[in-house]
């Protein structure tokens, strides 16, 4: 073999993406890192929350339950990775340190961890079981650190910085490779604080330093992706019922977002004109709650549900990460490891075959040159792609198979190596001479790493794609068509409201609401639902609950705090002692916001 020849020989043997450099697309900032791109790739992995609020039938934990309360006696690390490989996740994060301070793993800093518990007699490291058992099924690890710490009598001064980052610290180097690192954005507040019950205040943007958390993991992990409101790596999606909106931009106004950021509404479509790749995550549970209550047994989202929320997560160019609470045994429960292995099932059943894989004619307005054909559209590699010639902001691709053909879903990515592009797109398809718009529940404007679309099954011989505005010459990585028979093209929650018994509703001060039953009764429990609105207004954060037979005579039946209320404004629930009274008084010790009156969307008393 001449030189010439096997010259020509390894340059064909190059990726096309590879021997193409030269005429390749400009790249268009902001961009991610290759560390991003791979983040985006995993889909869809599980979150796991689990510690002494598990057993305290608690969410927000106040940082006073008792050590020897936390004692799972079947704890299986390896039924978790099992269960979630089944079920199709990629990954796994751990809450090692919620906000009551407990650490799942026996750190150095605090006696308020596993090693002081019953749990295999105080030998026990479930974050070092969780990363081995990942490890072993294929699955990657993260953690996630509470900044907030409702237990330590230090919080909130600069010492408990320091413990701070200490732990973070032995995260980091202790348990392998890790993926992600979550920094929660609930911080300071009510807590035990080594005895004060007390309310701390700090400032979000200033007291953590959280600069020097980006510097420690980028030494120490460098590869692991940062999860804050604001990124750097990820953001939060702007809500807890794990989607985000149709245009979502990969994009934030890096210096405008920061952990703790209250404008979360934005972060659900990000900013058209932001300075620094920071895509989305999605956060949900399976369950109403966090962590595990038995009394939640009933409530695990059906399959229905959370194949629409991957349609509207993972299809809306953001990473579903779904919470798997673990039960007072330490395992996943028999419901929820059914429900999402059938969820996995029900999503591969869906998008199995493109449709356009096979005899399929893809022609398009326009091709940038051989490097960029159409033909790549199909041939499931990411890193090929179809582009047009610099300066062309439209173009279009007509999809034509051989007979008329049913499909009811649409893929379509994006080569986001070189930027997000699409601004704008329509998909039409041809019944006779007359083209007809898919009928979709969402705009079609943003693409970024992954698009999926459902629409009632159409049957067809021809489907135009047509890209109406773009930040530069479109990358199309890869398109996909598929036909799923009795798939549904939207979910439509069944909403199933709690019986109330009949009352009357007045206010005496803006802090209190009075309900009138009419005459004396027994009560035994109160349910509010926050305003349900894109801004909801007069949302309790703490409350007292008081009941008696007149408005100047009654008694507190229960007091407490709607945790994480803010973020996943889902019906609380609060049960007490029966007693007889004609009048219940809700009276806010705390709102989310100061200076607002109590409102809401439902009320109910049982």
């Amino acid at each position: 073999m001449t030189f010439r020849h096997l010259f020509i020989y390894m340059l064909l043997a190059l990726p096309m993406s590879m021997t193409a450099q030269e005429n390749a697309p400009a790249p268009i900032a902001p961009l991610p890192s290759k560390d991003q791109v791979e983040w985006q790739k995993m889909g869809t992995y599980a979150f796991i929350h689990f510690g002494p609020n598990t057993f305290g039938n608690r969410e927000w934990g106040y940082g006073d339950a008792p050590l020897e309360s936390f004692n799972p006696k079947k704890l299986d690390c390896e039924q978790w990775a099992k269960t979630l490989k089944a079920a199709g996740m990629t990954g796994i994060i751990l809450t090692c340190k919620h906000h009551d301070g407990f650490c799942l793993w026996p750190t150095k800093y605090t006696d308020y961890s596993i090693r002081n518990t019953p749990y295999k007699n105080g030998k026990g490291d479930i974050v070092g079981e969780l990363s081995k058992a990942c490890k072993k099924y294929g699955l990657k690890f993260g953690v996630y650190l509470s900044p907030w710490d409702r237990h330590q009598a230090f919080y909130g001064t600069p010492l408990y910085v320091e413990y701070f980052y200490a732990q973070l610290k032995e995260l980091l180097t202790q348990y392998g490779n890790i993926f992600e690192i979550w920094f929660d954005g609930a911080n300071g507040g009510d807590g035990y604080y080594g005895g004060a019950r007390e309310a701390r205040k700090i400032d979000r943007r200033t007291y953590y330093n959280f600069p020097r958390a980006w510097q420690m993991v980028h030494e120490l992990q460098p590869q692991a992706i940062i999860f804050s409101d604001g990124g750097p790596g990820c953001r939060w999606v702007g809500n807890e019922s794990g989607y985000a909106f149709a245009t979502n931009w990969s994009f934030l106004r890096s210096k405008e977002v920061y952990p703790g950021y209250d404008n979360y509404w934005t972060l659900q479509s990000g900013h058209e004109d932001g300075d620094a790749w920071i895509p989305s995550e999605c956060d949900t549970s399976i369950r109403p709650g966090w962590f595990y209550h038995e009394s939640e047994n009933g409530k695990v989202k059906s399959v229905e549900q959370l194949v629409d929320l991957y349609y509207r997560s993972v299809g809306h160019n953001s990473n579903l990460i779904l919470n798997m609470p673990v039960d007072k045994d330490g395992l996943i429960h028999p419901i929820d490891s059914a429900r999402v292995i059938a969820f996995h099932q029900q999503i591969v059943s869906e998008l199995k075959t493109n449709l356009l894989a096979k005899g399929v004619t893809i022609k398009a307005s326009n091709v940038r040159g051989k490097a960029f054909s159409e033909k790549l559209l199909t041939d499931g590699q990411f890193d090929t792609y179809w582009s047009v010639k610099d300066g062309l902001l439209q173009s279009s691709l007509l999809l034509s198979f051989k007979t008329p053909t049913k499909l009811n879903r649409m893929m379509l990515q994006e080569y986001i190596p070189l930027g997000q592009r699409v601004k704008k797109f329509l998909v039409e398809y041809r019944q006779g001479k007359e083209w007809f718009p898919l009928k979709l529940n969402e705009e079609t404007t943003t693409i970024g790493y992954k698009r999926l679309l459902r629409f009632k099954t159409i049957e067809t011989q021809h489907i135009r794609i047509s890209f109406l505005d773009s930040r530069g010459p479109i990358c199309i990585s890869e398109l996909g068509a598929y036909y799923a028979p009795n798939a549904k093209d939207a979910f439509v929650e069944e909403v199933k409201d709690v019986k109330s018994l009949p009352f009357t509703a007045f206010a005496k001060d803006p802090d209190e609401m009075y309900f009138d039953l009419g005459k004396g009764q027994q009560v035994k429990a109160f349910y509010y639902l926050p305003q349900q609105s894109a801004n909801p207004k007069g949302m309790v954060s703490n409350y007292e609950l008081y009941a008696g037979m007149t408005t100047t005579d009654m008694h507190l039946v229960a007091s407490g705090e709607f945790s994480n209320i803010r973020n996943h404004p889902v019906m609380q629930e609060v049960y007490f002692t029966p007693t007889n009274a004609r009048y219940l008084k809700l009276k806010a010790t705390r709102m989310v916001k100061e200076g607002e009156s109590i409102g809401f969307d439902k009320i109910a008393i049982q």
